[in-house]
């Protein structure tokens, strides 16, 4: 037997690691609120334990995600990368280029979704969500709009 996890195991170990830095929450805190060692909870995000179906329900109640968030994006991870193989219209020309992806701090999207959550009214939440969405629409060319700082 290995003594690697099991991909889903840490996979799951993973989203719960992201859920629990998103909401601010301690390993030890959040140990405390589903009745577990910081410990345990450690263990459960490296993977190295599997985390029963019963303290899955658990983490997801205090956590405030359906327990399919843990699982999410499993699938995609685990498929390989198509490379050539992609099918030809993958290829096609496009008329307006697409902004390089960035890779962004970590502790600035934590940071970001932090003081996200902290906005009391639901609809200012809202608003702000669709601005940003509209924001990471609109093109960075040469001389048009201003290129996001890196």
């Amino acid at each position: 037997m290995s003594d690697l996890p099991h991909p889903i195991d840490a996979h799951v170990g993973r989203r719960l690691r992201l859920r629990r830095a998103l909401m601010g929450l301690s390993q030890e805190r959040l140990a405390q609120l589903v009745g577990v060692t910081f410990q345990q909870i450690q263990k459960y995000e490296r993977g190295a334990n599997r985390i029963g179906s019963s303290r899955l329900y658990e983490l997801s109640r205090v956590l405030g995600v359906p327990v399919g968030y843990f699982f999410e994006g499993f699938e995609e991870e685990r498929r390989p990368a198509r490379g050539l193989a992609e099918p030809p219209a993958a290829f096609r020309h496009e008329t307006a280029p697409r902004p390089e992806p960035r890779i962004i701090d970590r502790r600035e999207t934590l940071e970001l979704v932090r003081a996200f959550n902290r906005i009391p009214d639901p609809l200012v939440r809202r608003r702000l969500f669709d601005l940003t969405k509209a924001l990471a629409e609109v093109p960075y060319r040469n001389g048009g709009g201003a290129k996001p700082s890196t």
